[in-house]
């Protein structure tokens, strides 16, 4: 019998990423402002920076957000549902894949200048293409209704900032450290 050998460092990598799959789902249980202040622009970050090739980078954060939309949608955010999800969630996916690609194209050396930017860059993302799926799929899209989303999503991306921040130096800062303590989990060249 063959032993199944698992790569300890993307072990790790994908813990992180569920745990940060769960502090999202713990985020929708009612506290208030908390509710978007969630890791998930975070993880898409930390999986585009530390995931190798074309597929594990977008594959690993894509399903956990997947999965976490899959129970949100049957529980809390059921009035929600159409179908599976939610109406237009191609375009928060698609979001959250050009926030995996700025991770692995910005924070290709881990430094503080670096992850500020992708945070950044990510909520920029997430600002202009959710709500250009939100017009869309009202099948309103004008650049007037277009611009007045952008103005009543304001608040919703300081949190989403704030969260995909926070979370930022805690998913980095606690790997990087990990990786010094643990050579396991350095990558192999």
């Amino acid at each position: 019998m063959s032993v199944l050998k698992i790569n300890p460092r993307n072990a790790v990598l994908l813990l992180f990423i569920l745990v940060t799959a769960a502090l999202r789902l713990l985020a929708y249980t009612g506290w208030g402002p908390l509710t978007v202040f969630t890791p998930i622009g975070a993880m898409a970050l930390f999986g585009g920076a530390y995931f190798n090739g074309n597929v594990k980078p977008f594959a690993f954060p894509l399903l956990t957000l997947f999965i976490s939309d899959v129970v949100l949608s049957f529980t809390i955010m059921s009035q929600y549902r159409v179908g599976l999800l939610y109406s237009g969630w191609f375009w928060t996916y698609g979001a959250f894949a050009l926030m995996t690609i700025a991770g692995k194209l910005i924070i290709r050396d881990i430094t503080i200048k670096n992850i500020v930017i992708a945070v950044l860059v990510s909520t920029a993302i997430h600002w202009l293409v959710s709500d250009i799926g939100a017009c869309l799929v009202e099948d309103k899209f004008t650049f007037s209704l277009y611009t007045q989303r952008l103005i009543t999503a304001i608040p919703y991306e300081w949190r989403f900032l704030g969260g995909t921040a926070i979370y930022s130096a805690v998913l980095f800062g606690l790997f990087e450290w990990l990786q010094r303590r643990y050579t396991s989990l350095q990558p192999a060249h």
